[in-house]
């Protein structure tokens, strides 16, 4: 299924202001802070998936590639699927001891497993 781009211009079709201008769509994104200054945190959810449990991690503090490259790596090391979207982790099954690991020994030090 498609996704449909919503305008923000809340259904303007035509203006006869000559003044009139569009208001700007930019979307500033946060620098990515260096690791070590991260306030991850790891939790075990299984809400709406059927009884099927997923790690998730929240607080990532940066860009979206910046945080799809971490849930890129997080997925390799623990050998299963996952995903990221609006702006969390999420990752296939209970791995918060091997998440919790491979955060702290790459420089992520305010990790809190809840």
């Amino acid at each position: 299924m498609a996704k449909k781009k919503i305008n923000s211009i809340a259904g303007l079709v035509y203006s006869t202001d000559p003044n009139f201008k569009l208001p700007d769509e930019t979307i500033d994104e946060q620098e990515t802070i260096e690791p070590a200054q991260q306030p991850l945190k790891i939790r075990l959810d299984t809400k709406h998936r059927a009884g099927k449990a997923v790690t998730i991690i929240e607080g990532f503090v940066g860009t979206s590639p910046d945080l799809e490259n971490l849930g890129k790596q997080l997925k390799s090391f623990c050998g299963t699927g996952g995903s990221v979207k609006d702006g969390i982790v999420i990752v296939q099954g209970d791995n918060r001891d091997k998440m919790l690991q491979w955060l702290i020994k790459n420089g992520y030090k305010l990790v809190k497993k809840i």
